[in-house]
C-alpha cells in the first residue's frame, strides 16, 4: 500500500481567492521593496551557484520528435550498442550545458 498522495491542479480552473487572500495579494502589491524581510533567505551568490548541482531527483519530460540525421552519424552511433537515442541526448545536453555556461 503506498502513502503517496498526489494532486493535481487544473492551471486552467483555478478555485477563486477568498476575500482574505485578494487582501493580502493587494497588501503585498502596495509593498515597498525595501520593507520585505529577508533575513530568514540569505542571497546567494555567484559561489554558491557556482557549487550548485542538479536535483538528483529530477527527470525532464520526453518529447518525440524527427530530426534528419546524417547517415554515417547514426551509424556511429547505433554502432556503440542499445540506448543510441539516449546517447543522442546526453550528447545534445552536454552541448546545450556547455552552451549555457559560456553565455553566463
Amino acid at each position: 500500500m503506498s502513502k503517496i498522495v498526489r494532486y493535481e491542479i487544473d492551471l486552467k480552473n483555478l478555485p477563486p481567492l477568498t476575500t482574505e487572500q485578494q487582501a493580502e495579494l493587494k497588501t503585498l502589491k502596495t509593498m515597498p521593496d525595501e520593507s520585505i524581510d529577508y533575513s530568514d533567505s540569505p542571497r546567494l551568490d555567484d559561489v554558491f551557484w557556482k557549487n550548485a548541482v542538479q536535483n538528483p531527483l529530477y527527470k525532464p519530460t520526453k518529447t518525440s520528435t524527427t530530426v534528419r540525421v546524417d547517415s554515417d552519424v547514426i551509424a556511429w552511433l547505433r554502432s556503440e550498442g542499445k540506448g543510441y537515442q539516449t546517447r543522442i541526448n546526453t550528447i545534445l545536453r552536454e552541448a546545450m550545458i556547455r552552451s549555457l555556461h559560456h553565455k553566463v
